[in-house]
């Protein structure tokens, strides 16, 4: 388990990580999401002790991260898929990871497997494409067999096969009880992958919820009705004070079910041809809830009209 509490983190006058506290539970994909600038890294940073908090602490299984002994064997981590010497192969860099931290050699040829990158492993890592290299990262995140993994940006580079690959392996991670704690700017992603989420802003905590919690606090469900007999249906709907939008062929009804809209048709002799929820998405939900810690705002109210709209 990750526990930050009351993580602070000041660059001069800039407040970057500001009273921040959240847990990472195991056996579930954590999403870490926030606008440019809301601190995600720095907390990453924070909790791997790359960077030392102004205040408060970030624990890993209840200790410091300076105070675990051969760390890769308990936190794996990927946040800069470049960090690799150019000059070195990639079964070379593994090689050099392992030693460090006394975990057997054999393991390394274990990893690039896991990873798909047995047959470059000879190769110098310099030249790898981003794709190849966040797999490098994701191997040795790997290599102590650690309980818990964080990974930054984890998909970029990765082609749809790599997307998919990445998701299924989180989870099965997941499955195996590890904390699994991911970063991304791909919200469609997210919503697939994660499923718990800490979303913060301005360095501070916005929310720590379930995926479907954190949806649906933010945007409204309404469900979808066609049927030949729709101005009668419209007319006993109106009756009971819900919201309507005509779109078309079709009713937008908010303030009702599924099932009690299929009741009040049944007693109005209504033909159901369409009777469907609409549930908001995690892109909505983000920007309804981050707008204000969103640095830059140009467009922002166009961007939600197009992502409610589907265009």
């Amino acid at each position: 388990m990750i526990e930050a509490v009351g993580l602070t983190k000041r660059y001069g006058k800039t407040l970057a990580v500001d009273n921040l506290s959240f847990t990472v539970p195991t056996g579930r994909v954590t999403g870490f999401l926030g606008p440019n600038g809301a601190g995600k890294s720095t907390t990453m940073r924070m909790i791997l002790g790359l960077d030392s908090p102004t205040g408060g602490s970030a624990l890993i299984d209840g200790k410091h991260y300076r105070d675990l002994h051969q760390p890769l064997r308990t936190v794996g981590a990927l946040l800069d898929a470049k960090w690799v010497h150019p000059n070195r192969s990639a079964r070379a860099h593994l090689q050099w990871m392992a030693k460090s931290n006394k975990i057997n050699p054999k393991r390394v040829d274990e990893v690039l497997d896991i990873v798909g990158l047995t047959s470059v492993a000879g190769k110098r890592a310099g030249g790898f494409s981003l794709g190849m290299s966040q797999r490098l990262g994701i191997a040795a995140a790997l290599l102590g067999d650690p309980q818990v993994l964080l990974f930054d940006e984890p998909v970029n580079g990765l082609d749809p096969e790599g997307i998919l690959w990445i998701r299924k392996f989180m989870h099965r991670l997941a499955d195996e009880g590890r904390t699994v704690f991911v970063s991304s700017h791909l919200l469609s992603e997210m919503a697939l992958t994660a499923q718990e989420l800490v979303v913060i802003g301005r360095g501070k905590l916005i929310s720590q919820s379930s995926t479907e919690d954190f949806v649906a606090q933010a945007t409204e469900n309404t469900v979808r009705v066609r049927s030949p007999h729709l101005s009668a249906l419209r007319t006993a709907l109106g009756r009971t004070g819900v919201s309507l939008r005509d779109e078309g062929d079709s009713l937008v009804v908010s303030g009702m079910d599924c099932a009690e809209i299929g009741e009040l048709a049944a007693s109005t002799g209504a033909v159901l041809h369409e009777l469907s929820p609409q549930r908001g998405s995690l892109e909505e939900a983000f920007m309804q809830l981050t707008g204000d810690s969103v640095e830059y705002h140009a467009g922002l109210a166009e961007t939600i009209d197009l992502v409610a709209t589907g265009k």
